[in-house]
């Protein structure tokens, strides 16, 4: 079921949307605050978040811009009652991947959220800077806050698909299936040794980790250390 992070404080109109959004199928969590959603944000990986852009302890542009400051690429749905074009263009700027003003009805909510979903997860940037990590894949090279990571073709492939998704578990048959092109789970622990090898180049002793083993799930790009 698709996840969605319903960050607003009127709690009115957050039963209405949960409401609405429950009702077309989705998985709804809720946040009050811009720290509370922060932290629901990190810890869940949503499928997509809807922010309220005035919250009681903080700017809802200021959480997005935050998380895409961590490599988190989540769909952004901004809620707001400042409707300017101004307002519009600065919502969208912060990160913000819509902008809907308030009031609204709740059936072109749901329409935007559906617009959002439909769009592809990947870009087709060929530099990826998420954290102290550098991918350049035009020039095949990689760096860790400026130390050289030597990987060989598949161990940059792996690295490339788990920076592309932070803060989601990948499991052992995404690989195979996307990395591999596998459409099987062969009876092999190919994915582990590789993942082994470059969670070694990437995470350095004395670092802070960011490729964590998932117990039983799969593996996960950590930048919120």
């Amino acid at each position: 079921m698709t996840h969605i992070l319903l960050i607003e404080d009127d709690p009115g109109t957050a039963d209405e949307i949960a409401l609405e959004l429950s009702a077309s199928g989705y998985r709804v969590t809720r946040g009050a605050s811009f720290e509370e959603g922060l932290e629901v944000a990190r810890e869940s990986a949503p499928d997509l978040l809807i922010v309220d852009r005035q919250l009681p302890d903080g700017e809802g542009l200021d959480l997005i811009a935050q998380l895409r400051a961590e490599g988190r690429r989540t769909p952004a749905l901004v809620l707001s009652a400042l409707g300017s074009l101004d307002d519009r263009v600065r919502g969208l700027r912060a990160g913000g991947d819509d902008y809907l003003s308030k009031p609204f009805a709740l059936v072109e909510l749901v329409a935007r959220v559906e617009a959002l979903l439909r769009r592809p997860n990947e870009t087709r940037d060929t530099r990826l800077i998420v954290g102290p990590l550098d991918l350049d894949l035009f020039d095949v090279t990689a760096t860790r806050a400026g130390r050289p990571l030597e990987l060989l073709p598949r161990e940059l492939k792996l690295l490339e698909y788990l920076v592309r998704r932070p803060g989601r578990v990948v499991t052992r048959s995404m690989l195979l299936q996307d990395v591999w092109g596998y459409t099987f789970e062969p009876n092999s622990n190919v994915v582990d040794v590789h993942m082994g090898r470059l969670r070694r180049k990437v995470d350095a002793e004395g670092e802070p980790q960011l490729i964590r083993n998932v117990r039983g799930q799969g593996y996960l790009f950590d930048v919120a250390n």
